[in-house]
C-alpha cells in the first residue's frame, strides 16, 4: 500500500510547465541539462497529515463505474513545496525575477488538480556558490486530501491525492 504522495512533486512540475513555467524535478536521478533560463526546481520539504473526521471517515462517495456507493478514508495533508528558481550566474537577474512572476502567476490562479495553494513564499535573488547560479528561495504551501478506501474485508487499497472540495 502507498501513502499517495509518490507523484505529488511530478503533480506540480507538469503544473508548471503547463503554465508557461520552466520546471524540473529538484533530485530527478538523471544529469540535467544545463540551460541558459532560469528553471524552478521543485521539491517537497514537507507534508503533514491532519485528521479529517472521526476515525478518518469522509462519508461516502457514488462510484459511477461500479454503480455503488463506496466509503472513503482519508487525512488532511499540508504539503510544502520548495520552489527554488535557479538561472544562470552571468545577468542582472531579470530573467530569475520574470520567472518568479510567471511562477506566482500559475500558483494565484490556482494549482495542480487536487491542491489548494495556501500560502506562496519568497527570499531575495542572490549568488548560491554551490550551483554557481543565481538562486531565489521560493515555497508553497497546499492543502489536499489523502483519501482510500476499503476493500471487502475491510483492507484498504492505495491512498490517492483528491482535492480539498471533494470531501
Amino acid at each position: 500500500m502507498s501513502a499517495g504522495v509518490e507523484h505529488i512533486c511530478r503533480s506540480m512540475v507538469e503544473y508548471l510547465k503547463r503554465h508557461g513555467v520552466e520546471a524540473a524535478a529538484a533530485w530527478p536521478g538523471t544529469p540535467r541539462q544545463e540551460g541558459r533560463e532560469p528553471v524552478v526546481a521543485v521539491s517537497l520539504r514537507g507534508c503533514r497529515a491532519h485528521p479529517s473526521g472521526f476515525q478518518d471517515y469522509l462519508g461516502e462517495r457514488y462510484d459511477k463505474d461500479s454503480g455503488l456507493w463506496q466509503e472513503r478514508y482519508g487525512r488532511r495533508a499540508e504539503l510544502t513545496f520548495g520552489l527554488d528558481i535557479y538561472g544562470p550566474e552571468k545577468g542582472d537577474g531579470g530573467a530569475v525575477q520574470r520567472t518568479f512572476d510567471a511562477l506566482a502567476g500559475a500558483l494565484l490562479c490556482g494549482g495542480p488538480e487536487g491542491m489548494q495553494v495556501e500560502e506562496f513564499s519568497c527570499g531575495e535573488t542572490a549568488y548560491d556558490q554551490s550551483s554557481r547560479r543565481l538562486k531565489r528561495p521560493a515555497q508553497a504551501v497546499c492543502a489536499a486530501y489523502l483519501t482510500a478506501q476499503p476493500q471487502s474485508g475491510g483492507l484498504f487499497v492505495d491512498f490517492e491525492l483528491r482535492g480539498v472540495a471533494e470531501v
